[in-house]
């Protein structure tokens, strides 16, 4: 089981890497190059008289092709990597440091740079692998012609790319596809059980015992839980283990991770820690809070008085509307996670919806309540999720609202008041406040 747990989280963090996809690519390459230069040396000389002459080139035009090829993919190479650094400088600057994971862990990024290192190390190669038979025909240099085509392709694809990439409105409707993709992977089927509810005469007895703690070794980030790991190794110890935490905390080292109540006489310690990815830098794989904040930083900034942007805020306000609403719908308390024998294994207190609103809007609420267009927007988002959601979620929407009201300060009788008191009362009647 351990065995296991490791290397999944060792899969996850190679997987999701920068250097990953270039390195799979590159070894690609090699395998590529070991093909074609068996194929050339004992293949073509069978099959030459059936392949077209315009496949097969000597040495001399195969070496001054691949020294022009190698220098071509370069170029590209070089505008490449320069254009990923302007996006990275835009998307600090302008929007949020938080969304540089966007861009480069987006496949699209990555495939490009991979092709370039599958066409750099095979033109390379190739070229290294130049005979001193000057005579003999090879096939090798077209494929490479055509890999620096593909390679040509890319670039173009990626400039394209990064061009829609750089825009506002296509980063905020990346991180709101990105954030219901979170939402739908923490509220899905999972391979184990969870309830709202359970037992109180249980709850009371695993009070009354003594748990074991066990510490965090190091400082950081929250990222990642294996729950379905976790939850069978507390039933193979016939274990209850209670989180003391929440995904995207921030842990220092020596604080209590796990309460561990366990059967056996054995050490619980650095058992439960090894189903936990703890880093230097929140992630979104199960924070959903900190998928929305990307759009509340983004929002927080475009209403700065430096950028002066309300349009791109409330675009972005319009969008945690979309996820909250999207939440309210799946949005279930789950605290208790039992095995497949209905037992309990893990205890993890939920973050509450309200909380959802609150670390949405207060920060929108602190730096926009002087923009009256802004605070509408927010009612309007919250009219929006308190429509299509029920009565428990309407209690929410209804108190957060509230909050949010009380920061808007309007001259009387005026269109601003008119306007905002007409999404009030819209808002009042969605959560059966009328």
């Amino acid at each position: 089981m351990k065995s296991t747990s490791y290397s999944e989280r060792f899969w996850v963090n190679v997987r999701d890497s920068f250097w990953f996809l270039p390195a799979v690519y590159g070894t690609i390459s090699i395998l590529s190059v070991i093909i074609m230069t068996i194929a050339d040396l004992y293949l073509l000389p069978i099959l030459q008289d059936f392949i077209p002459t315009i496949v097969l080139m000597k040495q001399d035009i195969a070496k001054s092709l691949y020294s022009a090829l190698i220098t071509a993919i370069l170029t590209m190479t070089t505008i490449s990597f320069s254009t990923i650094m302007v996006v990275l400088t835009t998307y600090t600057t302008q929007f949020s440091p938080r969304t540089l994971q966007d861009f480069m862990k987006n496949r699209m990024t990555q495939h490009v740079l991979g092709v370039y290192s599958f066409s750099f190390i095979f033109a390379l190669l190739n070229l290294l692998l130049l005979t001193e038979d000057k005579n003999r025909p090879m096939a090798s240099p077209f494929f490479t012609v055509i890999v620096s085509i593909v390679c040509l392709a890319f670039f173009v694809l990626f400039i394209h790319h990064s061009s829609r990439y750089v825009q506002v409105n296509n980063l905020i409707g990346e991180i709101r596809t990105r954030t219901s993709k979170v939402i739908s992977k923490v509220f899905s089927e999972k391979s184990f059980q969870s309830d709202t509810e359970w037992d109180i005469n249980v709850l009371e007895e695993l009070n009354n015992k003594k748990p074991q703690m066990i510490m965090a070794k190091d400082s950081g980030y929250i990222q990642q839980l294996q729950m379905n790991y976790l939850i069978n190794w507390a039933k193979d110890e016939e274990a209850i283990v209670q989180a003391q935490f929440q995904f995207g905390d921030y842990i220092q080292k020596g604080m209590t991770l796990f309460k561990c109540w366990c059967a056996r006489k054995m050490e619980a310690k650095e058992k439960c820690e090894d189903y936990l990815l703890i880093g230097n830098e929140r992630v979104d794989q199960q924070d959903i809070e900190f998928s929305i904040q990307k759009l509340v930083e983004i929002a927080v900034k475009a209403i700065s008085p430096g950028i002066n942007d309300p349009h791109t805020a409330i675009n972005c306000i319009n969008r945690i509307g979309s996820s909250l609403s999207e939440l309210g719908s799946q949005y279930r308390p789950v605290q208790y996670y039992s095995d497949k024998d209905g037992k309990l294994r893990l205890i993890m207190e939920p973050i509450p919806f309200k909380d959802y609103l609150y670390k949405s809007f207060y920060q929108i609420r602190i730096y926009g309540h002087h923009d009256i267009s802004v605070m509408n927007g927010v009612l309007e988002a919250l009219y929006k999720i308190a429509l299509v959601n029920d009565d428990d979620v309407k209690y929410d929407v209804w108190k957060f609202a509230q909050y949010m009201m009380k920061a808007v300060d309007l001259e009387e009788n005026g269109l601003d008041q008119e306007y905002y008191q007409e999404q009030v009362d819209k808002l009042a009647e969605a959560c059966g406040k009328v």
